[in-house]
């Protein structure tokens, strides 16, 4: 983890609300349906991959989901969402980590990434990526994954991105998993503003 990149998110989170953030939704609802889409069982396994203070993980509990953990670089932003679920939030495993310097201990069923990988300019940071991607991950493994469109923003809270479309996304990580379901989503900011992202579905080979 570099301290640069972890400071620049944490300061994001001391300094702005929770839901004043380019990224907020009120209910995370492409996420729901496409799990719904998928009819997985509440005890399948979900990482939610820089979930932050999203509130995937209280629309999961709500369902009964008992597997979940939340990987966030920005202790601040996983102490929004622990705060607003209360004693709920004992029954989630909470990481502070950059995914890129992650080793995960154990695999998921599902790994859930909204807007985590189009930060990813290097190469070298894709290729750890994929790395704690792989290693979390099992055959049959589903993967969830959002960024932005090739028409939606160029930066993002200060930082430059990498936008994709689905046959980019799929080149990305066609190594080791294969898509089977792709959309567009228009993403309304709070400020009134209109960002396209594109949301995939991949299975781990």
């Amino acid at each position: 983890m570099t301290d640069a990149k972890q400071e620049h998110w944490d300061e994001v989170y001391r300094t702005k609300a929770a839901d004043s953030v380019s990224w907020y939704q009120p209910t995370p609802g492409p996420s729901l349906h496409v799990l719904d889409e998928l009819q997985l069982p509440a005890s399948a396994s979900l990482i939610d991959v820089g979930g932050g203070a999203s509130s995937l993980v209280d629309r999961l509990v709500e369902r009964g989901w008992s597997d979940l953990t939340v990987l966030d670089i920005a202790a601040p932003a996983l102490d929004v969402a622990k705060a607003r679920l209360g004693d709920e939030a004992l029954r989630i495993t909470w990481l502070v980590a950059d995914v890129t310097a992650w080793k995960p201990d154990r695999r998921y069923d599902v790994w859930h990434d909204r807007a985590v990988f189009h930060f990813l300019t290097d190469p070298g940071q894709r290729l750890a990526y994929r790395h704690a991607l792989e290693t979390g991950t099992a055959r049959g493994s589903i993967m969830v994954i959002a960024t932005f469109a090739p028409d939606g923003p160029e930066r993002c809270s200060g930082l430059p991105v990498q936008r994709y479309d689905a046959a980019a996304l799929a080149t990305e990580l066609s190594s080791a998993f294969a898509l089977e379901h792709d959309w567009r989503e228009e993403h309304t900011t709070p400020g009134g503003g209109r960002q396209s992202f594109q949301w995939c579905v991949f299975r781990r080979r």
